[in-house]
Formats: C-alpha cells, sequence, structure tokens
C-alpha cells in the first residue's frame, strides 16, 4: 500500500500535534506489518514556496473565523487561508483526495466549518474530523479512514 501523504496548517499548535501523534501511529502499525501505509507530513504556512502537487494527499484544516456564523450571515475565514490557496494553486486540488477538520464543538455550526468549505470548493469529501489535539481513538478512527480513502 502506497505512504499517506498529509497536507496541512497548524496555527495553535494542535493540528501540528494531531498529525505527529497520527504519523507515531502509522509508524507503529508498519513495524508490525509492512504492508500498512506510512505517513509523510508536509506543513503548510505562510512562508511556504507553492509547488505543484504531483501525489495525491489529504488536506488537514482547523477552523479560526472572524466573525459571521457561517449559515445566514457569511463567514470570514483568518489565519487558514494559505492552505486554501495552496490546495487552489494550479492542478493541486486535483490531487487531494480529501479533507479532515478540526475545531472547537464550543462553536456549534462553525465547528470545522473551514474544513466543510474546503471539501466544497474543491469537490472531495469531507472525511472526519477532530475536537482540538484529538484523542487516541481519533487517531485510529482517522488512520484507519484515510486507508480507506487511498486511491
Amino acid at each position: 500500500m502506497q505512504n499517506i501523504r498529509i497536507l496541512y496548517i497548524s496555527i495553535a499548535g494542535n493540528t501540528r500535534n494531531f498529525v505527529t501523534h497520527l504519523k507515531q501511529y502509522a509508524t507503529q502499525q508498519h513495524q508490525a506489518d509492512a504492508n500498512e501505509p506510512e505517513i509523510e507530513l508536509t506543513e503548510i504556512s505562510e512562508q511556504s514556496d507553492f509547488a505543484h502537487e504531483t501525489k495525491d494527499f489529504f488536506a488537514f484544516v482547523p477552523t479560526y473565523l472572524d466573525g459571521g456564523n457561517g449559515i445566514d450571515n457569511g463567514v470570514k475565514e483568518m489565519m487558514t487561508n494559505t492552505l486554501g490557496e495552496y490546495i487552489d494553486y494550479g492542478d493541486n486540488a486535483s490531487h487531494c483526495l480529501g479533507i479532515v477538520g478540526s475545531g472547537n464543538k464550543n462553536f456549534n455550526e462553525q465547528y470545522c466549518l473551514t474544513a466543510r468549505r474546503y471539501a466544497k470548493q474543491f469537490d472531495v469529501p469531507f472525511l472526519a474530523d477532530y475536537e482540538l489535539r484529538g484523542t487516541d481513538c481519533d487517531v485510529v478512527r482517522i488512520y484507519e479512514t484515510l486507508k480507506d480513502n487511498i486511491k
């Protein structure tokens, strides 16, 4: 099975923490069974040079919003725009296999709103979500979801 590529953006460190745990879990699975895929991580930030992706990837994005509720009075995404611009760059969106979102469930309808918007914008599935830094159960669940969605 091919490796799982993840592009992500991390503002407060929660997404970085989660994908690092996900990579560690995948490495353990691969060591136990060489057929299990490993994970390759690429962090996208405002300092990143945009590249033309040639391999499939999954995108992990937290939600940070400034105003609006995302339903009936608009929404203004903030701090995570660079990942959306990266996916939109050139033909990169054609290599995106799906979006995983994170956020704070206290924000109700805004929870994972950025990920849901990216999924719609790039016509890819919204695959999974986790709250804040996620749990060990989230790591296992999302690893299995990513494996199920590798082309």
